[in-house]
């Protein structure tokens, strides 16, 4: 389960980069009822409503901390308070100083998965932070660590480099129409591919058409300069026919457009761990609905690869 949703708004340079206002009571239900359903892995990060995701995931996993995987990301400024973004965290000072302040939001004495979350961080940089993630390894304060980045090169620097890096994270949809290079790069040195974006920030739940509009207090409508998939909070129209090409293939055998959506990603490689948030019961049923049906099968992914042109 993604957790960025359940962060409710934070904002950089007074753009939204959540997702709206968000109840926390049902974020709580939300995850209960993941548990319930056999999810145990929860993505979240520090940056994701000022600390206020993992403050609702601690609230929510109390009692259950040995059950589950947590894994969380460091490498923003910001300010709890005004919510605002100022900037990054780029050492080894603040990788210290970002995890003390997630151990105690989190109400844990360890994370399991700590990615840096500096998605074009210079390679001679970020390699100066490998050291300090061992010595948090030896200390007992992380069990692991990985670079969530779109970039192939970065991924392989840590894969080489890091003794203890398990995984990279990447955005990665049926919407990408192929396999990325990072997702290659993953699976040559033996890391986990954690999938950000495996529902393309909801066009792949079928929710969203070309009359839906967004509203600025959500990421998808504030005009952030890398969003691709809504333009002025509208689904672009290229992915909404993407959409419209697959849609009877993700379907197929009384899935749900969500459900075939992640189980192509379990069936295009044995290394994704696809993240969906949600942060509501109905959605998180929905999700977690694909663990029933398992990968698509290997004719399936082939049509859909003759239906996008891959």
């Amino acid at each position: 389960m993604g957790c960025w949703a359940i962060g409710g708004p934070f904002y950089r340079d007074g753009q939204a980069c959540g997702w709206g206002e968000v109840d926390d009571d049902e974020s709580v239900r939300t995850v209960h009822r993941a548990l319930e359903l056999g999810v145990d892995f929860f993505d979240t990060a520090d940056v994701y409503g000022a600390g206020r995701s993992e403050r609702v995931l601690a609230r929510a996993l109390a009692g259950r901390r040995e059950q589950v995987v947590i894994a969380t990301k460091w490498g923003s400024v910001f300010d709890e308070e005004t919510k605002e973004i100022s900037g990054h965290g780029e050492d080894a000072a603040h990788l210290r100083e970002a995890l003390t302040a997630s151990l105690r939001r989190l109400n844990t004495d360890y994370i399991d998965l700590y990615q840096l979350h500096i998605n074009d961080l210079a390679i001679d940089k970020a390699a100066d932070l490998l050291g300090t993630l061992e010595d948090l390894v030896a200390e007992g304060k992380i069990r692991s660590y990985g670079w969530s980045t779109d970039f192939p090169d970065r991924a392989d620097a840590w894969g080489t480099a890091g003794a203890h890096c398990t995984a990279i994270q990447h955005d990665f949809s049926l919407m990408h129409g192929g396999r990325p290079e990072v997702l290659k790069t993953a699976e040559r040195h033996g890391l986990a591919s954690i999938n950000r974006g495996p529902l393309a920030m909801g066009l792949l739940t079928g929710k969203y058409h070309a009359g839906s509009e967004i509203g600025p207090n959500d990421v998808r409508g504030s005009g952030v300069s890398w969003m691709v998939l809504f333009k002025d909070g509208r689904p672009a129209p290229e992915y909404l026919a993407r959409l419209e090409a697959v849609r009877e293939v993700l379907t197929s055998d009384g899935r749900s457009l969500a459900q075939g959506a992640l189980g192509w990603l379990w069936a295009v490689s044995d290394a994704t761990v696809p993240i969906p948030g949600c942060r509501t019961v109905a959605q998180v049923e929905d999700n977690a609905g694909a663990l029933e049906h398992g990968p698509l099968t290997a004719a399936q992914v082939e049509e859909i690869e003759k239906l996008l042109g891959v």
